[in-house]
């Protein structure tokens, strides 16, 4: 049934064809029954999503082929072969398993919503004469439901009628409210009234706070407000990160260009296809030079890559735990640093969820109409009962006010909450109704009676001055709250006397209680109040509700002298107002759910950062803005005009009226689910990067479609689930620690990913210089894979621990769209990827051609070695199985290992010299390199690794010749990054220092490490003095 809050009870029943007292017949439930199949995907369909990817793609493509190819090998290379695609696999499977488990753990999201779908429910059938339990999910729309205090609401509900003085309902966990709600039957006229004002209604899920009451069934399953949220999430289709999109966008690249190079070197390499060596096959040298097309795609594709950034985000939220941000999704640690759009939950979040009293007043003395108010200011932000009572700027002792001792006796006795200390969480919390718990809390700070609270314990503590009051007087019953008259009493008698005249306290909203009151209390005598009075204390409580805090104003009075207890009919809730009159005024509290004590200095950071804060929130419009005015968000003197809308509001504006609010807008008050999951959506079509914060059901779908979901540790699971990041102290400052490691993070990542797609065009270069110039293979692919996995892995993970910028949260949050390689680094890469791959071929040549202990041939001889046989009089007396030495592979491999490891080393900053920041600036990258090299020489030195990578050890020359090949790219890198320094960043710097002019020789000296230059030059000098025979590479 749509709508149904705005029918009469009438309409309802005759809608669905039901009587209260009896209900549904069965054959009615019969036909309103609905059956829901089953949600989800199967674990095959999220294995095979796992292989969407196209680097994937292309790696499980080459591994069918090296299997393949691997079949057909013949000789003793056969188990070798096997090798290569079984590590590919490998690789493949374990990002399969990390994905799968991933995906699974969001499915679990909307699982958690099962935690709030009830049981069992109340119903009358006409089957049976009573009221009969049955389970929820066999509850129709049409049935008539019974809820009573404690349950859960079965099912969308239409109120009928109610059997206790009030109905209250905790819907928290559904509209973000902090304090129950109050029910009524009437219809609500407003069709596009929002969840919080739909007072005839109980929704799916809820719990009933206090009270019992009966209604129809108007909604059940996937039509309930809670239904609606699960089928929004189910629906609602995650966002890839900012780095996903660009490794996404690189994949595709990338296997453009390793498509293009591939058919290259086949065109290039099609007239060696009937070479001897092939037995005259051209089939077989065309499945040759395949092998080599495969192992190009394997050097190409940087198989580390998923590993080291798989750990460096899991270090990063190693380090976000310890600040009490715990992150459930991965990427989402790199997303968090370019973060422009902080739209957080107000309750909870940016204030305490605390509700406490903040100002207060009492009457000092009457003058005629005239009364001066005497105003108090408490201090504490929190239920814990510390904090003091102020008078203009000064502690004051509240036991020498008499109506502040009454004040405080109304506080205690006119309440059915209190304190209580959680020991293991080491905080107070409340035991009921969050304003009558602020009420107590405040009888703890005035402590009227002088109580002596040093020496007591925290448990003692709670509860201590509110129990001296409640010894003096006894309470002998309480009149409900009611809506009608707006206020609740109690009637109590004293301890020790023995005359059982009493006396009522009364609490409630300040324009029902003070209608009522004929006197007011001025200090302890009782004065009648006159009209200029009432309209002095109804003013001031204008300004408390309407000024900059907004206070939720509470009027406290007594009855005097209340009708004997024995002539009250309590049965009769509408005589309770005839009880609660000639009453006398005694003072009024203002309270709020205060502001935390450290955000407004993290909202003053996120400015700084260039990151917008906007509070969403349920709560009405005046109290948001006082709390946005209180924290920074909005200035003293800002027009909120066009910055801070109702949903009401929101909803009325055209769609693209409410683009631009979005833009402009810091503040969203009584807010619905649907309108975060909208604001959101408007946000991204500005290519924003928004952070989410949400607790209850209603936000999961909007924590799902933000970039970042950032759920409170003390939210629902649906919540938890659904979001990327939980805030275990649900601080608004955690999210801004949060997003400045999220910064520090994607910086270190840049430079690894820079790194090992350097490492990756230097080994493409190598094949493809190989290829081209006819020389024998120098690298295999499974010694490919050995070097991308774990040489290249440990430095580039390393380069995660790279110190952070001492700027990082001045700057604005970097672009999204912003590319990961710019132009200008794209061509340094290259430059070393070229110089990487020239110089592994080189290292495989000088073995040929000018080591002692090789060959010696000619350039000639080693470019058409296809063409050896002993028939050809160019390679008469040579033995053609040289060619398949494994000497000059292990240099190959050694060089582009050694290379590696120098070009870690220029990573350790982008555009600084290693003069400026040497290695130990990153103690955990020398010890990665350490850790690779050890792992080389364990393949060379240890059987039976070097016949399972095709590679025999080096002596003493040899490394020499690793090394003098290997060092010149820290040169090559040093002169790149003095153009970028000099030239590229000099606008930059001219800008810092407008007064330099060109670069003395002592300030080109300054910065310098000087033990560096001690350590490197002296062995630099020593490797290129000895003798390797490298000359005579370039005189053959």
């Amino acid at each position: 049934m749509d709508n149904a809050h705005t029918k009469t009870v009438e309409e309802v029943f005759s809608f669905f064809n039901v009587n209260e007292s009896t209900g549904l017949s069965l054959e009615e439930v019969k036909k309103q029954r609905e059956r829901f199949g089953p949600n989800g995907k199967s674990l095959w369909e999220l294995v095979i999503e796992q292989f969407e990817d196209l680097l994937v793609r292309i790696l499980l493509l080459a591994a069918c082929i090296s299997f393949v190819l691997a079949w057909f090998e013949e000789g003793e290379e056969t188990v070798t072969a096997f090798v290569e695609p079984f590590v590919i696999l490998l690789i493949l499977i374990a990002n399969a398993i990390v994905g799968v488990w991933q995906e699974r753990n969001a499915e679990n999201a909307i699982e958690a919503l099962k935690e709030y779908e009830p049981e069992m429910g109340k119903v009358y059938r006409q089957d049976r004469k009573s009221v009969q339990r049955i389970k929820a999910r066999d509850i129709v729309p049409g049935d008539i439901v019974e809820v009573a205090v404690g349950d859960k609401v079965p099912a969308d509900i239409r109120l009928t009628s109610i059997k206790s003085t009030t109905l209250r309902v905790d819907q928290s966990i559904l509209t973000g409210e902090s304090v129950s709600v109050i029910k009524h039957t009437d219809p609500v006229p407003d069709p596009r009234a929002v969840n919080q004002d739909k007072k005839n209604m109980l929704f799916s899920g809820t719990n009933i706070a206090a009270g019992k009451a009966v209604g129809v069934v108007v909604a059940t399953a996937g039509n309930t407000e809670i239904g609606k949220i699960r089928d929004e999430m189910a629906s609602t289709e995650q966002e890839r990160t900012p780095l996903q999109q660009k490794l996404d966008e690189f994949g595709q690249q990338l296997s453009k260009v390793i498509s293009l190079i591939c058919i290259a070197v086949w065109i290039i390499n099609i007239g060696h296809f009937n070479d001897p060596v092939h037995g005259g096959s051209w089939i077989r040298g065309a499945v040759y030079y395949f092998k080599i097309a495969v192992a190009l795609a394997v050097a190409a594709i940087p198989e580390g890559l998923p590993a080291v950034i798989t750990t460096c985000l899991a270090l990063g939220t190693r380090r976000m735990a310890k600040k009490n941000a715990i992150v459930r999704s991965l990427p989402s640690v790199e997303t968090l640093g370019c973060t422009s759009v902080i739209c957080s939950d107000k309750t909870g979040t940016l204030t305490t969820n605390q509700m406490s009293v903040c100002r207060m007043f009492i009457i000092d003395k009457t003058e005629g109409d005239h009364c001066p108010l005497k105003e108090f200011t408490v201090t504490g932000s929190t239920y814990a009962p510390d904090g003091e009572v102020y008078h203009n700027g000064k502690p004051v002792k509240c036991s020498h006010y008499d109506a502040l001792v009454e004040l405080a006796t109304i506080c205690a006795l006119c309440n059915d909450s209190s304190l209580d200390y959680n020991e293991t969480k080491g905080v107070y919390e409340k035991v009921g109704e969050a304003t009558e718990t602020a009420l107590t809390c405040l009888v703890e700070k005035m402590n009227v009676f002088d109580t002596d609270i040093k020496n007591l314990s925290t448990v003692e503590r709670a509860n201590a001055c509110n129990s001296v009051i409640k010894q003096l007087m006894k309470k002998e019953f309480t009149l409900e709250f009611s809506r009608d008259r707006k206020s609740m009493s109690v009637y109590c008698t004293p301890n020790k006397a023995r005359s059982s005249v009493g006396k009522m306290f009364v609490k409630g909203a300040p324009e029902g209680v003070i209608d009522r009151c004929t006197h007011i209390r001025v200090g302890s005598n009782k004065v009648p109040m006159t009209p200029g009075i009432k309209e002095k204390i109804m003013s001031v409580i204008r300004e408390y509700g309407t000024g900059r805090d907004t206070l939720r104003c509470l009027a406290l009075a007594t009855r005097d002298n209340p009708v004997n207890k024995e002539n009250l009919v309590l049965e009769d809730s509408s005589r309770f107002v005839e009880y609660e009159t000639d009453l006398t005024f005694v003072g009024c509290v203002g309270m709020l759910d205060p502001p935390r004590a450290e955000v407004a200095a993290s909202i003053r950071l996120c400015r700084l950062a260039g990151i917008r804060v906007i509070m969403i929130t349920g709560d009405n419009k005046g109290t948001a803005v006082a709390i946005c005015r209180r924290i920074g968000i909005f200035g003293e003197e800002d027009d909120v005009s066009s910055m801070a809308f109702t949903g009401r509001e929101f909803d009325d504006l055209s769609p693209a009226a409410q683009r631009d609010a979005v833009v402009k807008a810091r503040c969203f008050a009584r807010v619905e689910p649907a309108h975060k999951s909208k604001i959101v959506e408007y946000l991204q079509s500005y290519d924003e990067i928004t952070a989410m914060t949400g607790d209850g059901v209603n936000d999961a779908p909007a924590l799902k479609k933000a970039e970042i979901g950032i759920a409170m540790g003390s939210g629902t699971a649906v919540a938890k689930t659904a979001s990327e990041m939980v805030l275990a102290d649900d601080n608004f400052s955690t999210i801004v620690a949060a997003v400045e490691e999220g910064r520090a993070i994607y910086n270190n990542m840049k430079q690894f990913i820079r790194y090992l797609i350097s490492s990756n065009v230097g080994e493409v270069v190598c094949i493809f210089l190989t290829a081209a110039l006819g020389f024998p293979e120098a690298l295999i692919p499974v010694q490919l894979l050995w070097v991308n996995l774990v040489t290249d892995g440990l430095p580039a993970t390393a380069l995660g621990f790279n110190p952070p910028d001492l700027d990082i949260m001045s700057k604005p949050p970097r672009n999204a769209r912003e590319p990961l390689i710019s132009g200008w680094l794209f061509f340094r890469y290259l430059a070393i990827g070229c110089y990487v791959g020239a110089a592994t071929v080189g290292a495989a040549a000088w073995w040929f051609v000018a080591a002692e202990d090789g060959p010696r041939i000619t350039f000639y001889q080693l470019s058409h070695f296809l063409q050896c046989g002993p028939e050809n009089p160019d390679y008469q007396g040579l033995d053609c199985k040289v060619f398949e030495s494994p000497y000059p592979m292990t240099m190959a491999l050694s060089v582009l290992v050694t290379i590696e490891m120098c070009n870690a080393l220029n990573s350790v900053s982008e555009n600084q010299s290693l003069l400026r920041m040497p290695p130990w600036e990153n103690v955990w990258l020398l010890g990665a390199i350490c850790l690779s090299m050890s792992l080389h020489f364990l393949i060379l030195y240890v059987e039976p690794l070097p016949i399972i990578f095709q590679i025999t050890p080096l002596n003493l020359t040899q490394w020499l010749m690793v090394l003098k090949i290997s060092l010149p790219v820290i040169l090559l890198d040093e002169l790149l990054k003095f153009a970028a320094r000099n030239y590229l960043e000099r606008n930059r710097e001219l800008e810092k220092l407008p007064s330099s002019k060109g670069c003395c020789l002592f300030a080109c000296m300054e910065g310098i490490s000087w033990p560096f230059v001690a350590i490197s030059l002296p062995l630099v000098l020593w490797i290129y003095s000895s003798d390797t025979n490298l000359a005579d590479m370039f005189m053959s």
